[in-house]
């Protein structure tokens, strides 16, 4: 039996660049958080999202799978590279074999008035408030001290009411929690021979096309050319935490903004860092106000990103700075 099961699982992977190549054919159809919760609310029609899934689940999965297999062999070979791939794969046969549509009508215990994971009426100053409650004890943890948090709200069309909007709250809480790390860490560093810490100042602000948060600390800021370095992956300023020491390091493995950064990005916002060395920094996260502009930005596997993977240099438009300038008078026409 064990034997026939192996069979059977090395012929559905056989199908599986099949799959991959007609489907990356099909380019995605991205949603509004407008049409997300149109699907998942209690009058929508439960056949009408399985039959817009089961086609537009291979087609996101297919086009990213073709992106990954551009990536350079040395990262492919990697043994996390493979595992992913290989959650891909049998992502897309589940999908491919799953045949019978089955709905209980269950909700989320714990959030009933969530739609899936989004929440239509989430308050931005609370998942503040919860990030910077458990960005605060890992702060207290590695350096028994941490920055308080000040918060402001403006409600541009309603400056009674506090602000709510449509969102996914975990996306907004790890982009928020990232940020909190990284002030309360600069704070605390930049202060250590200080009796008490600058707080961490947070805006709310709602306006008619977006909702902003910007996070203010006086933690001493970066240089502005390490600025975009701060978005790449595996870049950090502080150290490498070491494996295995256990409990959850407050910062050094490099991808805690590269990924807010995409969080932001998914439904049309950004993450931006403004940053005065010797002072603190600024980070503002935007976000769309109104659900029916928080389209998803979804990956498209094209000849555009098939270059973008190829390793041609080309020549700048301006020239780089030696780091050690040659000494032209040295150098003779001949």
């Amino acid at each position: 039996m064990r034997w026939v099961r192996a069979l059977l699982k090395n012929a559905s992977l056989a199908g599986a660049p099949k799959y991959i190549e007609h489907f990356s054919k099909f380019s995605p159809s991205p949603l509004s958080m407008k049409q997300f919760l149109d699907f998942g609310s209690s009058n929508a029609c439960e056949k009408t999202s399985f039959t817009f899934l089961r086609q537009e689940l291979p087609v996101r999965l297919a086009n990213i799978m073709k992106e990954i297999n551009l990536l350079p062999d040395r990262v492919l070979s990697t043994p996390s590279v493979q595992l992913v791939q290989s959650w891909y794969v049998q992502s897309l046969l589940d999908i491919m074999e799953f045949l019978a549509l089955i709905f209980d009508g269950s909700t989320n215990p714990a959030h009933p008035k969530h739609i899936g994971s989004i929440d239509p009426n989430c308050n931005v100053s609370e998942v503040v408030k919860d990030a910077y409650d458990m960005a605060k004890l890992l702060c207290d943890k590695y350096y028994m001290a941490s920055p308080d948090l000040e918060i402001q709200e403006i409600n541009a069309s309603n400056a009674k009411q506090p602000i709510h909007m449509v969102y996914v709250p975990s996306h907004l809480y790890h982009m928020l929690f990232e940020l909190f790390k990284n002030a309360m860490r600069a704070t605390v560093e930049s202060h250590e021979s200080s009796l008490t810490l600058p707080s961490i100042k947070v805006m709310v602000a709602l306006g008619e096309e977006d909702l902003s948060i910007k996070m203010s600390d006086r933690g001493g800021g970066v240089p502005l050319r390490k600025i975009e370095r701060l978005f790449s992956y595996m870049y950090s300023t502080a150290p490498t935490p070491q494996l295995g020491t256990g409990g959850t390091p407050l910062a050094g493995f490099g991808y805690g903004l590269p990924i807010s950064r995409l969080y932001a990005k998914y439904f049309q916002g950004d993450l931006q860092l403004f940053s005065m060395e010797g002072f603190g920094t600024d980070a503002v996260i935007y976000l769309k106000a109104l659900s029916t502009d928080s389209v998803e930005r979804l990956p498209v596997y094209n000849k555009s990103a098939w270059r973008h993977y190829q390793t041609i240099q080309e020549a700048g438009d301006w020239c780089v700075p030696s780091t050690e300038p040659k000494n032209t008078s040295t150098y003779r026409v001949s």
